[in-house]
């Protein structure tokens, strides 16, 4: 089983040792985005949803998952990340589809990657972005999430295409 590098000689799970990993600045930019109806989007723009300014909370939640990346996933390394931004803009088609997508970049001087904490950043943001609207619109869909890009490391750079 030594191909596989998150398994012990057991075959078990294992967290990978980083530690003599070159120490560099890393980036990850990840997208998710979540399909809405016109009456969530009127509200959204109007400021007028009862649990509050929906863009507002779900930027601070993404920023939140980011932080709390390594709790929710097994194998992540908890990081001290050096920042975290969450981007909203609006995708509309012909008045009938109404798409709020979702960028999220995190930033962090260490010795792995933060593709993990951007697609959860990204990904918490849309569930937020749900959580706080259910009551309009059950039939909102999310998705699809993933990485745009990711900057330093071993494995060097990557930009989707």
């Amino acid at each position: 089983m030594s191909e596989f590098t998150h398994f012990n000689e057991q075959g078990r799970a294992k967290m990978v040792d980083i530690s003599d990993k070159e120490t560099t600045v890393r980036t990850a930019s990840a997208r998710s985005s979540i399909t809405v109806s016109k009456d969530v989007y009127d509200q959204i723009q109007q400021g007028t949803n009862k649990k509050g300014d929906v863009f507002g909370v779900s930027q601070i939640a993404g920023i939140m998952g980011a932080k709390k990346t390594s709790d929710i996933i097994p194998m992540c390394h908890p990081l001290s990340l050096n920042g975290v931004d969450i981007q909203f803009e609006w995708e509309i088609s012909e008045g009938k589809s109404y798409v709020i997508i979702i960028i999220a970049e995190v930033k962090v001087k260490g010795n792995t990657g933060v593709e993990m904490e951007a697609l959860t950043a990204a990904s918490t943001a849309a569930l937020t972005i749900y959580d706080m609207c259910k009551s309009i619109d059950k039939d909102m869909t999310i998705g699809p999430t993933f990485v745009l890009k990711k900057t330093g490391g071993k494995s060097g750079d990557y930009e989707r295409t």
